[in-house]
């Protein structure tokens, strides 16, 4: 992959984004490894913008290593300040399955009495309401689906 270009105004916005982050991948003296590479991306895909802290003293393989792992993960790079390095890559959208089988949650409905006399405010009340659950126009909630009958040897015991 190759690296995202950026406008200096698109990197401007990135890099004041970037400012509060605390560094995700920690890059140690054994350099780019293949983990530090897999962990990057992993960020990449959760964040989208990440600081990357290295432990080299040597500027020159700092610059590399921003550059190598912009082109490796097809992320741009932001910015190299000290031991840190910025990188910003799209988030991959989300696809969210939909089950059609899937019942009702549940909810919460606002029920508003109001009062007989003449000039109080009205008293509103939250429940909330299971999917097997219905209210009633009483603002009373009763079960929607009624209780399976007992069986005769349960209704024995009852009596």
């Amino acid at each position: 992959m190759t690296a995202i270009q950026l406008t200096p105004a698109q990197r401007k916005v990135h890099r004041a984004e970037a400012h509060h982050l605390d560094p995700i991948v920690m890059v140690g003296g054994d350099g780019l490894t293949p983990a530090v590479k897999k962990e990057a991306d992993a960020a990449l895909k959760a964040h989208g913008l990440i600081k990357i802290r290295v432990f080299s003293d040597d500027r020159v393989a700092r610059e590399a290593m921003l550059t190598t792992l912009a082109d490796e993960l097809g992320a741009a790079p932001i910015q190299h300040i000290g031991k840190l390095l910025v990188l910003w890559r799209p988030k991959p959208e989300k696809v969210k399955d939909v089950d059609e089988d899937r019942m009702p949650g549940p909810r919460d409905v606002k029920i508003v009495k109001y009062s007989k006399r003449f000039g109080q405010r009205p008293e509103i009340k939250t429940l909330r309401v299971l999917g097997n659950q219905r209210l009633t126009p009483g603002g009373t909630i009763k079960r929607a689906k009624p209780k399976r009958p007992l069986s005769a040897k349960k209704r024995n015991q009852a009596d």
